[in-house]
């Protein structure tokens, strides 16, 4: 059955129970969201990101290894890991140590083991932790050859700082999401004890919400739409069963595929792979579609734009053959030592609302992010006690001291997450008074 012919029996009654699917993956994930983001949001306020900018000037095995610690506590987000990682190469970090970076921050984060133990096993939410070091390992290996020092080169000219105006036009097709960049906190024991503290920790963990809500929505959706819509002989059509290592090898080159077309990357991505994996691929396969969030269309275009096409092309062909192995490999190591999960439940989640354990743990942490919440509201209401700012344009979280960019407008200090949006900032006031930098 191809794509047209699923298509053409979709009735009201499909849609609805593709959107209760998708709420109920949200509900069975909510408390490790919460959890997530909340660690997420601590770890930015209160550890530095000034040490993370000394410390990765080559790809050696200290620096690597600084990298992934660093990438493994930072933000969970595609987007705001991208950010980083240009920002780190931009201020003197190794290029192949910032992709190190941009890797462990997006594959080994704290809240996406948790989501991938809730909805889809521990199987899942270790394979993340074995598979994420490989990939690291391997680029570490290659990245000196792959990524050629003329690229390289070439690819830190485009982001000179001192080649950069403070405020620069934003380039055609502009993604606005890509360009922030969190600051953190120096580790304080006095401001992690202090209302402010964990306020501006507040402030961190509704930002990565904000960032990421496109992606979860997104995620959410298509996987229940996915797991009700498509049906297990369409799956069987696509991947290859049966045929021992073939078919592994074909699931895992085929999952970074299924990436990069679905545009859901992050944490969003871990739904979906709920849905591929009830849906017949192979361990392997969902294991090399969750690391290749960092292979997305969007992102592709969002490298091309930072480091040039040529470099581009290479992070690309690397990052799905790295993805692929790490896949290939766990689904070794898990065959080897009996661990691959055999059963494929034939609903990914409930359907109905249960008195049980997910219940009572997201009640508690919607109480959390209440508290966090008021805490967030008290930090807005007295902005000037804190180290920190909100850009005016998306709403992000900003560092002061180390704003991208800051202006003085009506004899207030406004900072900006980007020189994108103090640009936007700009135009938009054009016609009162002329905001002076």
């Amino acid at each position: 059955m191809n794509a047209s012919a699923v298509l053409a029996f979709i009735t009201p009654g499909d849609v609805g129970d593709s959107l209760r699917e998708a709420f109920f993956m949200f509900w069975e994930t909510l408390w490790a969201l919460v959890l997530g983001f909340t660690l997420s949001g601590a770890v930015q306020a209160f550890v530095s990101k000034r040490r993370m900018e000394r410390v990765l000037g080559d790809h050696r095995a200290p620096a690597v290894a600084r990298a992934s610690i660093f990438g493994m506590v930072s933000s969970s987000c595609s987007y705001a890991a991208t950010a980083m990682s240009k920002s780190l190469f931009r201020k003197g970090a190794d290029f192949t140590t910032a992709m190190i970076f941009m890797f462990a921050s997006t594959n080994l984060v704290v809240e996406l083991g948790v989501v991938l133990l809730v909805l889809m096993g521990w199987q899942f939410a270790l394979a993340e932790f074995v598979g994420g070091p490989i990939m690291i390992v391997g680029l570490a290996l290659v990245g000196g050859v792959v990524f050629s020092p003329r690229l390289v080169r070439s690819a830190r000219a485009r982001l000179d700082p001192s080649a950069i105006p403070t405020v620069a036009p934003n380039p055609p097709g502009h993604a606005h999401a890509v360009e922030h960049e969190h600051g953190g906190g120096d580790v304080d024991g006095a401001s992690i004890r202090t209302k402010a503290g964990w306020s501006d920790a507040a402030a961190f963990t509704f930002s990565d919400l904000r960032m990421l809500r496109r992606e979860l929505v997104v995620g959410y959706v298509v996987a229940g739409f996915l797991t009700i819509l498509v049906p297990m002989e369409w799956w069987n059509d696509l991947f290859l069963h049966g045929h021992g290592f073939w078919t592994t090898l074909e699931n895992v080159l085929l999952g970074p595929f299924i990436a990069v077309i679905s545009f859901v990357c992050s944490i969003g991505n871990v739904p979906m792979a709920a849905a591929l994996w009830h849906g017949g691929i192979g361990f392997g396969g969902v294991v090399s579609f969750i690391f290749a969030d960092l292979i997305t269309l969007p992102l592709l275009l969002i490298y091309r734009k930072y480091y040039g096409t040529a470099l581009t092309l290479r992070l690309f062909a690397t990052f799905w053959v790295l993805m692929s192995i790490a896949g290939l490999v766990v689904e070794g190591i898990f065959q080897l030592i009996g661990a691959v999960p055999t059963n494929r439940p034939e609903a990914v989640v409930p359907d109905r609302f249960q008195w049980n354990y997910t219940t009572f743990l997201n009640i508690a942490f919607l109480l959390v992010l209440g508290v966090l919440f008021w805490l967030y509201r008290q930090r807005e209401r007295d902005p000037a006690d804190s180290r920190y700012a909100i850009d005016p344009v998306c709403g992000m979280q900003v560092d002061k001291a180390n704003a991208p960019a800051h202006l003085v407008h009506d004899g207030a200090d406004v900072w900006f997450c980007s020189d994108g949006c103090c640009t936007r900032y700009s135009e938009s006031h054009e016609r009162g008074a002329a905001p002076a930098r």
